[in-house]
């Protein structure tokens, strides 16, 4: 073996690790998770619960999302906007919001179609909506 082939292969031996090394000490990105998480029919209204996971290392102090909700053919049955107000960084929150005159047997989906308001240190932000991650424990679909 000729001596560049041999630093070569020393070369490539010793940067194998540092690469894989790298790539587990990646962040795992940072999320703003929304779980729609129940639904109850409350008083005449529906009741949605939604658990907010905060994880991007920043405290929101306001984040108003518009949220559509389509009933079971696919038809917009109301467009609102839920205020989920701060959300501390890294604490899990739980928020609810009542639709009126709904029936939760009508909601076949709902949609978060982006941040109204999303402020953070007192500034308008972006990390609403690029943080943001949808999910649904129900049958009822959360999209975005």
């Amino acid at each position: 073996m000729s001596f560049r082939s041999h630093a070569l292969a020393t070369v490539i031996a010793c940067a194998v690790p540092v690469v894989a090394s790298a790539q587990s000490n990646a962040l795992p990105p940072a999320l703003l998770s929304l779980e729609l998480n129940a639904i109850h029919d409350v008083g005449g209204a529906c009741r949605l619960s939604f658990l907010v996971r905060n994880e991007t290392g920043t405290a929101i102090d306001k984040a108003v999302f518009e949220t559509v909700i389509f009933d079971p053919s696919g038809g917009v049955a109301s467009l609102t906007l839920f205020d989920f107000r701060d959300l501390p960084a890294d604490r899990p929150r739980v928020r609810q919001f009542d639709l009126p005159e709904m029936s939760c047997g009508t909601i076949g989906q709902a949609l978060i179609n982006g941040a109204n308001t999303c402020v953070v240190d007192g500034a308008d932000s972006e990390i609403c909506d690029s943080a943001l991650s949808l999910d649904s424990r129900l049958e009822v679909e959360l999209l975005g």
